[in-house]
Order: C-alpha cells, then structure tokens, then sequence
C-alpha cells in the first residue's frame, strides 16, 4: 500500500499595485515657488528696461562755468536725456539748484552739469588773479580756456662801459593748465590796442610765484593748452 504524502504549497503573495505619479496641484510647495521666481524675474526685466528707457530733465551749461562764479538759472539750459542708473551723478532739474551754490570746477559749454561740480565757496582750491597781458592774445584764450603760464623777463640793460650784457635770462614757466575764468578787453578805455586784463584760476601753492611775477618785472604771456583741433 502507497501512502502519497502532500506538501504544503506556500502561497504567492499578490504584487502591490504600482504608485501613479500624480501631477503636482497648486497647494504643492514646489509648484508656488517656481511660480514666485518667474514672476519676480519677469518684474524685475520689465523695470530694469522701463528705468533705462525713462528719460530725465538735467541741466546742461549754458555757457563756459568757471570755478568760483555763482550759478544761476540763467546760466543753464534743459536737456531731457537717458541717465539710466547714473541719475545721482548729475544736476536734475527736478531737485533745483543748491543755494548760493558756485562752481568748483570748469564745465564746458552744453556739458551735462556734474552734482560734484558746485558747492560752496569755502570749497573751492583755486583763487582769481588779474594777469595783465601786453603782448598779442590767442583768439583761443576765452573762459574756460586752459593755458600755461609764462613770465618772460624785461629786456636786459647795458652793462657797465656800454657793452650789452650778453646773456639775457630766459622766460620761465610760472604754472601749467590753468583755467581762465575772464578774459577783460578793456572796452571802456580809449587805449587802442592796450593792455588786456585776463582773469587766471590760480592753485594755492602756485599763488606766490604768480602773484611775484605779476608785480615784478618783465611780462607775462599765456599760452593755450593742447591742439587747435
């Protein structure tokens, strides 16, 4: 007699069900992030291009400013230009004109007015000196203008015996780059051809020998700075 004996047959436990990816819904935080990042990007370029192309009332020289004059309205023309992110850098015509404000340095005719180019007096690190001018003047010496500075000694004498003295000093640079703050002609006298009054921006450390050789001897002549071009 055979006797069949069954094993047991292990159970197969079932696959779980795969996880569905689900698409992410506005309460994701994920979601809300990206969607604040890409509205703060498209603000952002929108304004840095408005800025740019945002035009502004500046004010521009009317005239050549020289450092010491005071400045008026009258001295000054609007332009309506594009600063940009450089708006601090320049006199707006929107912020007005500072009181009893004065240049404190050279700006060119229909140059933009700089905010660092007036201040007040006690600022300024040039003083004026009159510097009469006998010999002929460069049309190119106007306000503004920068030159050099010479002082060209008198004519030497005779020397003792009647000889002439032979050797004559030579002219000598007094200062370089000056500004000229008035050129006066003198249009009030009868002197044909006179003397010309030029009015020099002169450095504090320069003043002494300018000063000297306006009151000593000899002349001064004034030589324009850079090319005719």
């Amino acid at each position: 007699m055979t006797t069949t004996v069954e094993r047991p047959v292990r159970a197969v436990p079932e696959p779980a069900p795969a996880a569905r990816l689900r698409r992410p819904g506005w309460r994701d935080p994920r979601l809300l992030v990206g969607v604040v990042v890409v509205a703060l990007s498209v603000a952002l370029g929108s304004w840095a291009v408005s800025s740019a192309a945002r035009t502004v009332d500046v004010y521009a020289a009317g005239t050549a400013l020289t450092p010491g004059t005071p400045v008026t309205a009258a001295d000054l023309r609007t332009v309506e230009v594009r600063l940009g992110a450089q708006t601090d850098r320049y006199l707006l015509v929107e912020d007005g004109l500072p009181d009893e404000a004065v240049v404190l340095r050279t700006v060119a005719p229909g140059e933009l007015v700089p905010a660092a180019a007036l201040g007040a007096a006690a600022d300024l690190a040039v003083r004026a000196v009159a510097v009469p001018v006998s010999t002929g003047l460069s049309d190119r010496i106007v306000a503004g203008a920068a030159v050099d500075v010479w002082h060209v000694p008198a004519e030497a004498g005779a020397a003792p015996g009647g000889d002439p003295v032979a050797e004559t000093a030579e002219p000598q640079l007094l200062v370089s780059g000056v500004t000229v703050a008035e050129v006066d002609e003198g249009s009030g006298t009868l002197v044909v051809g006179g003397p010309v009054t030029v009015h020099l921006l002169v450095g504090a450390d320069d003043l002494p020998g300018v000063l000297a050789a306006v009151a000593g001897d000899g002349t001064i002549a004034l030589v324009p700075v850079g090319s005719a071009g």
